[in-house]
């Protein structure tokens, strides 16, 4: 039986896609705002780049099909986190509006 050859060394993830988080702002929230902003600005950075890449596929000028599967699926991915995100926080919303005094 022949040996399975070895796979390689594998790369982290790129973080390139994800918000920067800055700690050493104060605890307040203009840092969660901020990061909140940062993440929105982000989508929307990742769905045009893979709005463009998908028109270059249409269009037969995209070289690499496997550079417009990637931005497509991290722009789906981040799309789903910010969006879990903001559904926790109105979850966290309305069980402090339930709270009693």
């Amino acid at each position: 039986m022949p040996a399975i050859p070895a796979i390689g060394a594998t790369q982290p993830v790129a973080s390139s896609y994800l918000p920067s988080v800055d700690r050493t702002s104060d605890a307040g929230g203009q840092g969660f705002a901020a990061s909140l902003t940062s993440a929105v600005d982000n989508v929307q950075s990742l769905q045009s780049t893979s709005n463009g890449l998908a028109v270059q596929a249409v269009t037969g000028d995209l070289t690499d099909i496997h550079n417009a599967t990637l931005a497509s699926t991290r722009a789906q991915v981040t799309l789903e986190l910010v969006a879990a995100v903001r559904n926790k926080g109105v979850d966290a919303f309305n069980e402090i509006m339930r709270m009693q005094a």
